[in-house]
């Protein structure tokens, strides 16, 4: 009697059958499917899931290789239980073995005393593993394009072309395939983030997204791993920068555009902070910083860092690392462990510096921002660009010459010099973030900071009101990167247009759409 065999569905829906001598295993063989499995196949088909009608086309496949006499016969038999009791059952009652590329459903059955053949990947390595050389930061894949892989340095890297020949949907599936099972069972291996049709994993130190349709147009997978592991000796900070960091510094932010190390240099002053005898912890999801066994890394606790950190509050650390802050709860969580007493050092993509303390701007009272930020440092092409430091007091801000209008404003300084760049107050019901410092021109050039507005409509008349301290002063209007016009406010600091004037329409439309930017003209 030729040998029966169950296919689970991994099987058809990633084509296992199809690789290397998969096939030979089972010439001859009687091959049974899971009316389930069928059943399944059919309705995620029908909602348009391409690798469920890929299962179907194995189906068919399978019934035109019986016809040809490689297989003996397909059977779709009736099964009332699903997934792995499916399979044991009609394993045991047809006296068959089971087929299947999950190495999960493999343990499973097997520890159930079920034959198993496996024909997944046997885990010793990954594919994706050939793009990468000692120079390589990522490698960008998918379906229909060239492999490219970003070579260099953070700030000084290349995009390069792996190769002419453009990449299959069959050989990403198989890739991305490979990486999901390994995550499974390698213990250095994290599912840090599992949706319908992406996952983040993290594999040593790879961090991989894969995306499939529909959530992508087409199958991608990128993988992006730390180039180096540097100590903070190697950034070749001021004594005075490297004694704050020793001594005072407890609210730290690490500030920089994508890609421009501030990973790397978090991890650098994990270790620093390890190597002084401090308890340091992470807040990380994906975890990928560099660092040593001694600091703990942790992800979301039940899908929420705020579980997390009520967790971290019992086990006392010095510092803790929150990597990647961009949604409002985790600068709430942030600011909540730090005035809790907890050194805090937030990693936060911006531009520009002064952008990192506007992102907690709203989200904190201004009167508590310096206790919650008192160091920040901007890494820009692998290296600290700038530094600053705040401090409030009470003082007329800078411009005002009315002393009724003193009011706490906090300073934000170039921490070398103790030159004060940036004055933070309230005016009215509004937080101003005001230069004054006169910019560079490489500044000039790539940053610009619009003055705070507020526009008033009448009924024939709008007004934008900028407040006292842009009295009598010329100012050019933006929608967007479009020059508008240049105007003079009057002794208040106001522009009065008509509101039925081409202008005072172009104004209003600006506003509605939040593209209206009110600058300082070159001459002021």
């Amino acid at each position: 009697m030729n040998k029966i065999v169950i296919l689970s569905q991994d099987v058809l829906v990633r084509s296992l059958l199809r690789l290397n001598d998969n096939l030979e295993k089972i010439r001859g063989s009687k091959v049974v499917i899971p009316s389930w499995v069928l059943s399944e196949l059919e309705g995620k088909s029908a909602k348009g899931d391409r690798f469920a009608l890929g299962g179907l086309n194995e189906i068919v496949w399978l019934r035109k290789i019986a016809e040809q006499g490689v297989i003996e016969s397909v059977e779709v038999r009736e099964s009332k239980d699903k997934g792995v009791e499916s399979l044991a059952n009609l394993a045991s009652s047809m006296g068959g073995k089971v087929v299947t590329g999950d190495r999960v459903t493999a343990l499973a059955l097997m520890a159930r005393g079920v034959e198993v053949l496996y024909i997944g990947p046997l885990g010793e390595g990954l594919s994706i593993s050939k793009y990468f050389d000692e120079y390589t930061m990522s490698v960008h894949l998918k379906e229909g394009a060239p492999p490219m892989a970003k070579r260099g340095t953070p700030g000084n890297f290349e995009l390069v072309k792996l190769s002419k020949e453009p990449l299959s949907e069959y050989e990403l599936r198989s890739m991305a395939y490979e990486i999901l099972e390994k995550a499974k069972t390698d213990p250095n291996a994290f599912v840090e983030i599992e949706h319908k049709d992406a996952y983040i994993i993290q594999i040593g130190s790879f961090r991989i997204l894969l995306a499939f349709p529909p959530f992508s147009d087409g199958l991608e997978i990128t993988v992006v791993r730390p180039l180096v592991k540097v100590t903070l000796d190697d950034y070749n900070l001021s004594e005075k920068l490297k004694e704050r960091l020793r001594e005072r510094a407890e609210g730290i932010v690490i500030a920089g555009p994508p890609g421009a190390g501030k990973t790397t240099f978090a991890s650098a002053l994990a270790e620093f902070y390890r190597s002084r005898g401090r308890i340091v912890k992470t807040l990380e999801s994906p975890r990928d910083l560099q660092v040593g066994p001694e600091i703990t890394q942790y992800g979301r606790l039940n899908g929420s860092f705020e579980n997390t950190a009520d967790l971290l509050l019992l086990v006392r650390p010095d510092y803790v690392i929150f990597d990647e802050m961009r949604k409002t709860q985790d600068f709430k969580i942030f600011v909540d462990m730090r005035l809790a007493g907890v050194g805090m050092i937030g990693v936060v993509h911006c531009g520009f510096p002064i952008e990192a303390i506007q992102r907690f701007i709203g989200r904190v009272d201004l009167g508590v921002l310096p206790h919650v930020v008192d160091t920040l440092i901007f890494i820009k092409d692998g290296r600290v660009q700038k530094v600053y430091s705040l401090k409030i007091v009470v003082k007329m801000p800078s411009g005002m010459k009315d002393v009724s209008l003193a009011r706490p404003v906090v300073l934000v300084k170039d921490f070398e010099s103790g030159n004060v760049e940036y004055e933070i107050y309230t005016f009215g019901d509004e937080i101003v973030v005001m230069p004054l410092k006169k910019p560079s021109q490489e500044e000039a050039i790539t940053v610009e900071v619009p003055v705070k507005y507020r526009l008033r409509k009448r009924k024939h008349t709008i007004i934008l009101e900028l407040g006292p301290e842009m009295a009598n002063t010329e100012v050019t209007l933006y929608s967007g990167s479009r020059e508008l016009a240049t105007l003079t406010t009057d002794s208040k600091g106001r522009i009065a247009l008509a509101r039925a004037s081409p202008l005072g329409r172009r104004v209003v439309e600006a506003a509605k759409s939040d593209n209206l930017r009110i600058l300082p003209s070159k001459g002021d």
